[in-house]
């Protein structure tokens, strides 16, 4: 028991002194103090003037209607979105270090509850936020959407340079109509950005383009260079990629190495240590290497060269298609463990088993060798439009992967970047091709021409005040996918699930927001600093001018095609299914009496 009797004073409406109006009790929990009750006086103005009465000894300790604390709600509330902690890790670490025992449900409660304490914040700091973003000389928009499975689509808007998060809401699709009231949101929050940058959908680029004729201003709209280099590519490869996939499972040529190599693994059953020195013993034998050893070792070597056949994934990049192509890495380890197998038969071991292994190797790699079907043809138009788009990686200097190092990109390497591509495109228009590569050149010229407007403007000049001079905005939009691939390998590591079909569905918008409390500039705006985050929180509360949470949630969106989860439940019932089955009798038995 606490006793927090605050003195008598006057009223600071028309200076009578203040009375007794009633005593009471109250439990808390703090993790600065445990559990505890609290006994208080409250006193009013005796001429009942309505602000007389004053506030509450726990009003910067425990919200309204509550009884965990400020600090209780923060802590579980990091621990969820920033650390991605699972409720038992964090039920045990309240028990271990602070003595509270709380359910499973309580901290679900209280991290919901953290993330609308945040918002609120972030909406009460927007004056603070907007100032900082301004003495930078503006801030450039980067918005894009994820989901999983196509539920739960999370549309962010993100300042590239601070790389903070302005606003983030769960839409049912990826429409103009619906992307465009949220950029009008962030726009009035935070004023008008000084570029754009978005991926190549048709939604994206028209909401972009609207705002920008409503802010009546010259805001350079821009096209990731990644995703366009990624449109241009899947148009490019997509086809002769599936199809050369099509002839390998048609041949079966994968499947086949996948089991010589797990017999040739049985087969050396205990051995498959002393296989394994043979293998070493054979590759380090620099003299005897174009003849395979009979015996444990030979086996080992049919099978190691087999295993070198299907390990084409080392020689691929990790950008995934269509930077990579994985079928046409499998080819050509195939073709040269074909020549390299015909070398070894030419002078086959005398070991017949080894040999019996190395003859089974052929025959599973004869339709490589044989050209049966025709993998030749299609293996060289795959690797000529993979060619040329590599031309287009070179000119924009994409090469190095999906993630290029943004910080190392000047204005003149710009300017470098733009006269490359323009050369290019005038040399792909100038060249004579066979017809097939022909389309593949218009392909790559369509796409500079559509876009074109879209993949210069990088430079933005700053204003005096901000200090003068050039600042670059980012080419791509790799700041905001690396951001989405945190999001999701944190909401993994807590669920322990692949697939964040539902995850996603009932992930608060909000939790987007907490990702800015790992930036220490805008901690030190919204509260000075994350132990202080409690204090800031019982402010909001404590402010005569109290908020909602927000203002988003009264939006109605359009319907769409999609089959929502309110939507779900409705037609998923039972009622539901006894609706059409009587209509459906019904006619039947019109038709019937007819």
């Amino acid at each position: 028991m606490v006793e927090a009797d605050v003195p008598a004073t006057n009223c600071s409406k028309c200076g009578r002194r203040m009375r007794v109006r009633k005593t009471w009790k109250r439990s808390g929990v703090t993790l600065a103090h445990g559990r505890f009750t609290l006994r208080q006086k409250e006193h009013a103005c005796p001429a009942g003037c309505p602000k007389g009465n004053q506030p509450g000894a726990l009003s910067l300790l425990i919200p309204p209607r509550s009884a965990m604390g400020y600090d209780v709600m923060a802590k579980i509330g990091l621990w969820r979105f920033l650390d991605f902690r699972q409720r038992e890790e964090i039920r045990s670490e309240l028990a271990a270090k602070h003595g509270l025992p709380l359910s499973s449900g309580e901290v679900s409660v209280l991290a919901a509850r953290f993330l609308t304490y945040l918002e609120r914040l972030h909406q009460a700091s927007t004056p603070a936020l907007r100032a900082a973003l301004v003495a930078d000389g503006g801030w450039p928009l980067h918005v894009d959407a994820t989901g999983e499975d196509g539920r739960g689509t999370l549309l962010v808007a993100f300042a590239g340079w601070r790389q903070w998060v302005l606003g983030s809401w769960k839409v049912p699709t990826e429409r103009a109509e619906v992307i465009l009231p949220r950029l009008r949101e962030v726009a009035f929050r935070f004023g008008a950005p000084c570029a754009i940058m978005r991926d190549l959908g048709r939604a994206m680029a028209e909401a972009s383009e609207s705002l920008c004729r409503e802010q009546q201003r010259s805001i350079p709209v821009l096209a990731c260079h990644l995703h366009f280099l990624r449109d241009i590519g899947t148009d490019l490869l997509e086809d002769r990629h599936h199809r050369l996939r099509g002839l390998f499972r048609q041949t079966r040529v994968r499947r086949q190495l996948r089991i010589l190599a797990r017999d040739l693994g049985r087969g050396l059953g205990s051995q498959v240590e002393e296989g394994r020195a043979g293998l070493r013993q054979w590759q380090s034998d620099i003299s005897n290497r174009r003849r395979i050893p009979g015996g444990i070792a030979g086996l080992a070597v049919v099978r190691g060269l087999t295993q070198w056949t299907l390990d084409y994934p080392a020689d691929s990049a990790p950008e995934g298609f269509p930077f990579d192509l994985p079928w046409l890495r499998l080819y050509d380890r195939c073709l040269q463990s074909v020549s390299a197998v015909q070398a070894f038969l030419q002078s086959p071991p005398e070991d017949h088993k080894v040999r019996r292994a190395l003859e089974r190797l052929a025959r599973i790699l004869h339709p490589i060798d044989s050209d049966t079907p025709a993998f030749g043809e299609l293996v060289a138009d795959l690797s000529a439009r993979s060619a040329l788009f590599a031309e287009l990686r070179q000119a924009l200097r994409l090469t190095g992967g999906s993630k290029p190092p943004q910080t190392n990109i000047s204005r003149k390497d710009l300017l470098d970047i733009r006269a490359a591509v323009k050369r290019l495109n005038h040399s792909l228009r100038c060249r004579r091709l066979s017809p097939d590569l022909g389309k593949a050149r218009d392909i790559v010229v369509a796409h500079l021409a559509a876009h074109q407007p879209f993949l210069w403007g990088h430079v933005i000049r700053l204003p005096k005040k901000s200090g003068g001079g050039f600042r670059l905005v980012d080419r791509t939009n790799n700041i905001l996918e690396s951001y989405f691939h945190r999001l999701k390998h944190g909401e993994r590591r807590r669920s322990g699930r692949k697939v964040l079909t539902q995850d996603f569905e009932h992930l608060p918008p909000a939790a987007a927001l907490a990702a800015n409390l790992n930036h220490e500039d805008y901690v030190k705006i919204i509260c000075g600093s994350l132990d202080r985050l409690p204090e800031a929180f019982a402010q909001l509360d404590a402010s005569p001018h109290r908020q909602p949470a927000t203002t988003t949630a009264l939006r109605r969106d359009p319907e769409t095609a999609s089959l929502s989860t309110a939507d779900r439940r409705l037609i998923r019932t039972q009622e539901m299914a006894d609706c059409v089955m009587d209509a459906a009798e019904s006619h039947h038995r019109k038709d019937t009496a007819a």
